[in-house]
């Protein structure tokens, strides 16, 4: 097994920009926003590749290509992630694919003996259903998991483990970042399995476009919900890879609440549908408070910079334009 390459106590991530910076799940919403972070930084060597160029699920490609690119740098936002319906449909393939994802990329890491530091990311589901609120990085297996998404869970805390283990047994700097609900551009809109806010987004533009009387959402709008823009995700992941070489993961959030019902009324605003917003009470509002303490990474430094409204007004301009969904074209019914 190759020796881990020591950083140099004199140089940062920051101030080492022509390294090469493999991101791994470049097309997805954290690592496109990772990449973008990146190049305006001024970044010269970040290294990427499609699922088609690359499949991390098999051990020998992944270590081969570690073996020819010897990047030094790694950020890890692959993954398999869907809905609740996806998990529940496919929960071999959930749990399957991500621990060979992350098993096979931090274990080429350290036997390329080239990469000075990993980030892990995961999500925060990681954390008990029932966890005291906010949620510390404490609050990691004190209790049982969402059952609706325990397969992507468990599979994401083996990921910080692995990290951990490494750290120990073989000295490699591998760090785990835990975001909120994210949110922004690249974002998947998808009508089933999409989360709440494209999801709203979605809805209001197709009531929009169709001229509909009025958008039904599901339950009350009571609960609390926690969201974080993918482009300040990005920024904290940059600053974990300069700033962080500890053990324990760290929580990414906004630390602002805002309820669902007032959610829905900004989304409908920014999107400019003048229908009805009605809310369905027979159906279920799901948890009731869901906010992670990011005291942490806000002790080091690290604050969030894009405001809720800012990030909606930014992310409904992207899918309007890039997305052939948003055509303006009548989609319901």
């Amino acid at each position: 097994m190759g020796t881990v390459t020591a950083a140099d106590p004199h140089t940062s991530f920051l101030a080492d920009k022509d390294a090469k910076v493999f991101v791994a799940g470049h097309r997805g919403l954290v690592g496109s926003a990772v990449v973008r972070r990146l190049l305006s930084l001024g970044f010269t060597s970040v290294v990427v590749r499609t699922h088609a160029e690359l499949d991390l699920t098999r051990q020998a490609d992944v270590e081969a290509f570690f073996a020819a690119e010897r990047p030094r740098y790694v950020v890890l936002a692959a993954a398999k992630v869907g809905g609740i319906h996806a998990n529940s449909t496919f929960p071999a393939d959930f749990i399957a694919a991500n621990l060979q994802i992350q098993t096979n990329v931090v274990d080429a890491a350290l036997r390329s003996g080239s990469v000075r530091k990993l980030l892990f990311l995961g999500s925060s589901c990681i954390y008990p259903k029932f966890a005291p609120q906010p949620i510390t990085e404490g609050a990691l297996l004190s209790g049982p998991l969402e059952p609706t998404n325990e397969w992507y869970a468990v599979a994401k805390i083996a990921g910080i483990k692995m990290c951990q283990a490494y750290r120990i047994q073989h000295g490699l700097d591998a760090v785990s970042a835990m975001p909120t609900n994210l949110y922004g551009p690249h974002d998947n809109f998808h009508p089933e399995n999409s989360h709440v806010l494209p999801a709203l987004i979605r809805r209001f533009h197709e009531a929009k476009a169709c001229d509909a009387p009025e958008v039904v959402v599901w339950g009350s709008g009571s609960p609390l919900r926690e969201f974080l823009h993918v482009d300040d995700l990005a920024d904290a992941v940059i600053f974990l890879m300069d700033q962080y070489s500890g053990l324990e993961h760290v929580n990414v959030g906004s630390g602002s609440e805002v309820a669902i019902k007032e959610l829905a009324e900004l989304v409908k605003e920014v999107v400019g549908f003048q229908g009805k917003l009605v809310w369905d009470s027979s159906k279920p509002d799901g948890t009731p408070r869901k906010l992670m303490d990011s005291s942490k990474i806000q002790g080091m430094g690290w604050k969030p910079k894009i405001a809720l409204k800012e990030g909606l007004v930014e992310t409904y301009k992207w899918t309007t334009i890039i997305i052939d969904l948003w055509s303006g074209r009548c989609t319901m019914g």
